[in-house]
């Protein structure tokens, strides 16, 4: 009961510290409460890589690629399971697609200049995936579950060529005209790198079930991502553990002298 209410403080300390900005969220989290966390039963960590990304359902999309990065934890179901449910924060998920065909922005200079370029649609979310993992003997695992994400950014990038290849650009905000939410399936596989709290490499593949944006006039797709992703404990090395263990009898320590001194 007790580490299951430690989960829960810590999903809604990730949630409210989502907010700040360039990955000090995680930076604090993790030095906070990383050689806390990570147990046989407990793994928490930092969770990042590379995804490529279009909107399927569109046939002018084209694949995009960015980079994500958020926190992750790896809870076992039960004990001496092979069973786990993986969730967390995407704090960093880039989305959308490149090579969308240009259309009116109601303004006859802007819509003159684009008529043969192309749109780069950029959709940033906070991911939440929710994840049922399951270990192989070899320490290969599959995984499948929802995902949900929140919109946090939505812009077009109109390009065209005049001296270079997509030398001039325009920025039109599209947060209004996309749902506000994203939900689809998630499903992959991995393998675990040593035993214990070690790390994860693996591969995962995300279908959104909404389409984006919510006006047909923008062109529309569902978000779909190939995800190549790396999982690294935080705090659950030897060092930390010796690290944490000095600090626990130190602490113990002070507090004897100070039960002495009364």
């Amino acid at each position: 009961m007790k580490r299951t209410w430690t989960v829960t403080v810590m999903l809604t300390l990730l949630m409210g510290m989502a907010i700040i900005p360039k990955g000090e969220s995680q930076v604090v989290i993790a030095l906070l409460f990383g050689d806390k966390l990570n147990s046989p039963n407990l793994k928490f960590g930092l969770d990042g890589g590379i995804n490529f990304f279009t909107l399927a359902g569109n046939s002018n999309a084209k694949f995009s690629n960015g980079f994500n990065l958020g926190l992750y934890f790896d809870i076992r179901l039960k004990q001496e399971s092979r069973w786990y449910i993986h969730t967390g924060l995407i704090l960093k998920s880039p989305m959308g697609c490149q090579e969308l065909k240009p259309y009116l922005l109601n303004d006859a200079a802007l819509d003159t200049m684009f008529a043969n370029g192309n749109v780069k649609r950029e959709l940033r979310y906070i991911n939440l995936p929710l994840l049922i993992r399951y270990y192989f003997a070899d320490q290969f695992f599959i995984e499948a579950g929802p995902m949900a994400g929140v919109l946090v950014k939505a812009t077009d990038v109109f390009q065209t060529t005049v001296n270079e290849e997509n030398d001039v650009s325009y920025r039109n905000n599209i947060y209004k005209k996309t749902n506000l939410f994203d939900i689809g399936a998630m499903g992959g596989l991995g393998y675990h790198f040593m035993k214990g709290t070690g790390m994860n490499l693996g591969v995962r593949y995300y279908y959104g079930f909404i389409s984006n944006p919510n006006d047909a006039s923008y062109g529309t797709g569902k978000n779909q991502s190939l995800y190549a992703y790396l999982s690294i404990p935080i705090g659950a090395g030897e060092k930390s553990k010796a690290k944490a263990a000095a600090r626990k009898e130190k602490k113990q320590e002070k507090q004897q002298m100070k039960d002495t001194g009364k």
